[in-house]
């Protein structure tokens, strides 16, 4: 864990390791800017057009991620049209609200089924658990929580840490050597890890 904290650091992106909070958000401005946000996120199975994957689950998320993802989309570190057209019209303000609200709107909800082989999948989490948590629910507030997130989803993003179409130096090196398999197995586990995220009630 101190090397990846280390690598972190290095490459600039390390200050909330190192004590610096994000400033707070307001949830209920959040709740009223996430309305744009609504129609994909919050609804229950909702779909990528193309490709076709499932849209990620946000609540519960840690604010400082969701403030890394949509600063992401705003520079081009990740390539989604709608979600770097949205990104781009958000203030430094406007991010901080909605991921403020997104932290705290985690509902009920069945968890979806699951494809894969979790059990393999725990086996070859070891390397991710000093940053995500045993069962994808970690307390870095830099980091993902990846707790019943859809397994669909959780495969898509390794597979584009591992081609570079997300551009994050730290994750590409950690899924550099990891087959097809071992992505299946590992989306898996954390999508079935239960008390994770949840689609966002918004009303």
């Amino acid at each position: 864990m101190q090397s990846v904290r280390r690598q972190l650091i290095a490459l600039g992106i390390g200050a909330a390791l190192a004590g610096t909070a994000q400033a707070a958000g307001d949830p209920a401005a959040g709740k009223v800017k996430f309305a744009a946000c609504a129609g994909c996120h919050a609804i229950p199975g909702h779909t990528n057009a193309y490709p076709n994957y499932p849209v990620p689950r946000l609540g519960g998320q840690h604010p400082d991620y969701i403030l890394t993802a949509l600063n992401g989309y705003r520079t081009g570190e990740r390539q989604h049209p709608t979600m770097q057209a949205n990104a781009f019209t958000l203030s430094e303000q406007d991010t901080r609200d909605i991921a403020a609200f997104l932290a705290g709107a985690r509902t009920p909800e069945a968890p979806s089924p699951i494809r894969g082989n979790a059990s393999a999948g725990k086996a070859k989490s070891g390397t991710c658990t000093a940053c995500h948590g045993a069962d994808g629910n970690g307390n870095i507030p830099l980091y993902p929580r990846l707790a019943g997130q859809h397994e669909d989803y959780l495969r898509k993003a390794l597979g584009d840490y591992q081609s570079g179409a997300r551009r994050n130096p730290v994750m590409k090196g950690m899924v550099a050597s990891l087959s097809a398999q071992d992505l299946d197995d590992l989306a898996a586990w954390f999508a079935s890890q239960p008390n994770g995220l949840t689609v966002v009630k918004a009303d």
